[in-house]
């Protein structure tokens, strides 16, 4: 942990205030016996803190490699860390409340809500494709198979970003049926219609995945692989276009 506050201070507290308040409403879910589409009000910011925490971190550590652009970085820190905060504040506030965070315009207090979000989270797009950009201009010096997996990963994860867009346009994440129902446990991705967030999970952890994949390719065998990771990271897109494919006809991952 000291060498990833050493790396990107901004970031690396950020993830600590999302892990600290996941374990606040591990501790407040027995307490309350409340529930917002069938399941308990602090499961949807427990899975947000805890996807945030995981994502700035690994952003932390991959902006330590492109450290040589500092008004970039810190900037690029700032506006993540901004608009993390943001967002996980809106969803337990909503949570809180005891009603849905997204694709919720009941009232125009829950309407502005849903704006803020939507809006923190275009401009953390806009910001991660300045990352993209940044990876693909400069050459860190780290292995090859480790960078072509930070470029595979972070592309993936903006397109997983603005599949989050579709979801919005389309006014809800399931496909053939209303939010809710029977889900699968904890990420409670419908059992019985399509689920647009199964694709925007997928696309979204690539930038763990597909890094460390390049990562080990490259202690193996370095000058071996770029080929093998440029086929993982084709076919982990494909993989994602599969999942979209087969929410947006309205069937269930399961169906797979």
């Amino acid at each position: 942990m000291k060498e990833l506050y050493a790396r990107n201070p901004v970031l690396a507290i950020t993830g600590w205030l999302h892990w600290g308040l996941a374990a606040s409403l591990l501790v407040a879910m027995p307490f309350d016996s409340r529930t917002i589409l069938g399941i308990s009000p602090e499961i949807k910011p427990l899975k947000f803190a805890i996807s945030i925490a995981i994502f700035v971190w690994t952003l932390a550590w991959y902006l330590y490699y492109v450290r040589d652009r500092r008004r970039a970085v810190s900037t690029i820190s700032w506006g993540v860390s901004i608009c993390m905060v943001t967002e996980i504040v809106c969803i337990t506030l909503q949570s809180v409340r005891g009603v849905t965070s997204h694709y919720n315009i009941a009232t125009p207090f829950d309407a502005a809500i849903f704006s803020t979000m939507g809006g923190t989270i275009g401009i953390n797009t806009l910001l991660l494709m300045w990352v993209v950009a940044l990876f693909l201009v400069e050459n860190p010096r780290i292995p090859r198979g480790y960078l072509l997996g930070i470029r595979f990963g972070l592309i993936i994860f903006v397109l997983a970003s603005f599949e989050g867009v579709i979801m919005i346009l389309h006014g809800s994440h399931t496909v053939g049926a209303m939010d809710g129902g029977p889900g699968l446990p904890f990420v409670n991705w419908s059992r019985e219609h399509g689920d647009l967030r199964v694709a925007h999970f997928a696309g979204m952890h690539a930038l763990q995945i597909l890094p460390l994949a390049g990562y080990w390719m490259s202690k193996r065998d370095d000058s071996r692989s770029v080929r093998p990771m440029l086929g993982l990271g084709l076919g982990y897109l494909a993989v994602i276009v599969l999942l979209f494919w087969v929410a947006w006809k309205g069937r269930p991952i399961l169906s797979l």
